[in-house]
């Protein structure tokens, strides 16, 4: 059996389209020779005739609509793949798999995704969440393609695009004395227990030297392992701690709060958010087009909560 060709595939087609040799042959920018060479080609790889010749022109044999049928499918199941591998190659199609830290993704992702969805439908995230340091690690040997995380991340190896700053909290039991005031500042927390989540996150340290310069206490035998429960301990007056703006606006504000949240510093203590991948990674085009969208994001939702960078 002869090979068929997408070639002999695609006339066919112009043919039972146009149901006449000199039109089809018009249509595929070739000469009625060609085309009618190509037919008889197919029609001998095939085994069946496809076309009855005669002075209606050309009109498909029962065999031959059987044929067309799958034919059409075949070139369609071609141009989608075609459509995907150039969508691969331009760095919007393929599956891509994002790390993003617990502290952020929950509150940030779901307005992300929808909008990535719109704008590059081929492409399929595959989401995990983890502590940053894990993160970082993931990164480098290859388990995420791109990671959404507090900066810094410090690495030869990567690229970093900074997106926004995000204020964090004063979080204090409803019966604390701070709760009372309008605002804190360094002095209110000088002799305070602070209550943070563990080292494996960046909030950790950044809290640690906020202790150090205010003078206030770290809890290290009270950490938490989630914001949720880091929240929880501060409601149960074990210390006052620090929430980042994102969590307080999507699992605080507008409920019936266990805690009282207050700006320290007039919101002047933030974090840094950025998109991190690896360096001469296939992505960094598309990485930075998701950085794009994850700013414009926060700008719509967000605006009056944090401060875009870059």
């Amino acid at each position: 059996m002869d090979d068929i060709t997408l070639r002999q595939l695609r006339y066919f087609l112009a043919l039972s389209e146009a149901g006449h040799y000199r039109k089809a042959a018009e249509r595929a920018g070739i000469s009625q020779p060609s085309l009618s060479q190509q037919i008889v080609r197919l029609e001998s790889a095939l085994g069946v005739e496809l076309v009855e010749r005669g002075r209606r022109g050309a009109v498909l044999t029962p065999a031959g609509r059987e044929v067309l049928a799958q034919a059409r499918k075949v070139i369609d199941e071609v141009e989608t793949l075609a459509q995907r591998a150039r969508e691969a190659k331009d760095g919007v199609g393929g599956t891509l798999r994002l790390g993003t830290t617990p502290t952020l993704g929950p509150y940030l992702l779901p307005y992300v995704t929808r909008r990535l969805h719109r704008a590059y439908p081929a492409l399929k995230l595959v989401i995990r969440d983890a502590a940053p340091r894990v993160l970082q690690d993931d990164l480098v040997e290859g388990r995420h393609d791109l990671i959404l995380t507090q900066l810094p991340v410090q690495s030869a190896d990567v690229d970093v695009m900074r997106l926004f700053r995000e204020p964090l909290k004063l979080a204090v039991a409803q019966d604390h004395p701070l709760a009372a005031q309008p605002r804190a500042d360094e002095a209110d927390l000088r002799g305070q227990d602070v209550l943070s989540l563990s080292d494996a996150y960046l909030l950790h340290g950044q809290i640690l030297r906020l202790c150090e310069d205010v003078g206030a206490r770290l809890r290290q035998d009270y950490e938490g392992t989630s914001l949720d429960a880091l929240r929880q301990m501060t409601a149960l007056g074990m210390g006052v701690s620090f929430l980042p703006a994102l969590y307080v606006r999507s699992e605080v504000e507008g409920k019936e709060a266990d805690v009282a949240i207050r700006p320290f510093r007039d919101d002047r203590l933030t974090r840094s958010i950025g998109l991190v991948w690896r360096r001469r990674a296939a992505q960094a085009v598309l990485a930075r087009r998701i950085g794009g969208i994850v700013q414009a994001v926060v700008q719509e939702h967000f605006a009056d909560l944090v401060t875009l960078e870059g």
